[in-house]
């Protein structure tokens, strides 16, 4: 995964925070969002998944959840606290067919892997792209697909070109995988080619990314698709896409390597959201059916 003041830069970062998006609550890491799953019994409908689960979650009844609430609208915060999203939504579901709840508990992107690896998590869910090398780390099971898109001022008043943004400042976040993967291709480009390397903005949160945006720190930010479509809407036109989205690829649940049942339960959990409509009108709701898929697998 990745990332994108004056009167007009103002306005902008306005919005996002009246969407949810209030990077300061997550300093501490320690906020919590209440589970839209309260039942202790399985959801009617598909199979009896309660048999699946690791003893740790069947005797506490919940599934413990690292997430980077920065990242609308797959994972963001509500009112300060309180995660919400796409992902939120549909992994709530999700619970709810193994009959138990989540807590989703706030973290900065790049150490929750980590945080699942050490047992501090039981999952990881945030909008993480799979990749071979995570897939060497943990158990990762697809549930939707997204690529990358680029953003700019309205106008592109920089000339942005993203197959060419030697010498332009460039906003993304920590640990993505449009830092990690895209942004060294294109820096080796720049070099080879004889131009100024990519002035880049590394960011903890993408939140602060597009914020860096709208407010004229950075000529352009890329981040999955659905964020910054979501960035675009939200501040009121200050930001327009530039060209196309490209490099899709699944997202995938953070679930440890050990735990590969689980893993493979998930899968049928969301096979049984997608026979019975739940999972499609779960992305509709945040207007990303686009990226619906129907090969839910572990480590494809």
């Amino acid at each position: 995964m990745s990332v994108l003041r004056r009167t007009l830069a103002l306005s902008g970062v306005l919005v996002l925070a009246a969407a949810g998006c209030g990077s300061n609550s997550l300093e501490g890491g320690s906020s919590t969002s209440p589970s839209s799953a309260p039942s202790s019994a399985p959801s009617s409908g598909g199979p009896d998944l309660s048999g699946s689960l690791p003893p740790k979650i069947k005797a506490a009844k919940k599934i413990v959840v690292g997430v980077d609430a920065s990242y609308p609208p797959n994972e963001f915060l509500q009112g300060g606290k309180t995660v919400v999203g796409m992902d939120v939504d549909l992994f709530n579901a999700v619970a709810q067919k193994f009959g138990v709840t989540v807590d989703w508990q706030p973290a900065g992107f790049d150490t929750i892997i980590t945080g699942v690896q050490g047992g501090k998590y039981d999952m990881g869910i945030s909008s993480f792209t799979i990749n071979d090398k995570r897939k060497q780390q943990v158990n990762m099971v697809s549930y939707f697909n997204a690529g990358t898109l680029w953003a700019t001022a309205k106008g592109n008043p920089k000339g942005i070109n993203p197959d060419d943004a030697c010498g332009k400042t460039v906003a993304v976040q920590k640990g993505t995988t449009q830092l990690e993967d895209d942004m060294p291709k294109r820096q080796a480009k720049c070099k080879t080619d004889g131009k100024p390397e990519i002035k880049l903005v590394v960011r903890d949160k993408q939140d602060q990314a597009t914020a860096d945006l709208v407010g004229g720190k950075a000529d352009a930010m890329l981040a999955d698709s659905p964020v910054v479509l979501y960035a675009i809407k939200q501040t009121n036109g200050q930001l327009e896409q530039v060209g196309q989205i490209y490099d899709a690829a699944p997202y995938g649940y953070v679930v440890p390597k050990a735990e590969t049942a689980f893993a493979q339960a998930i899968t049928e959990a969301l096979k049984s959201l997608n026979t019975d409509g739940t999972y499609k009108s779960t992305l509709q709701k945040w207007n990303n059916d686009s990226g619906a898929i129907t090969d839910f697998a572990v480590n494809p």
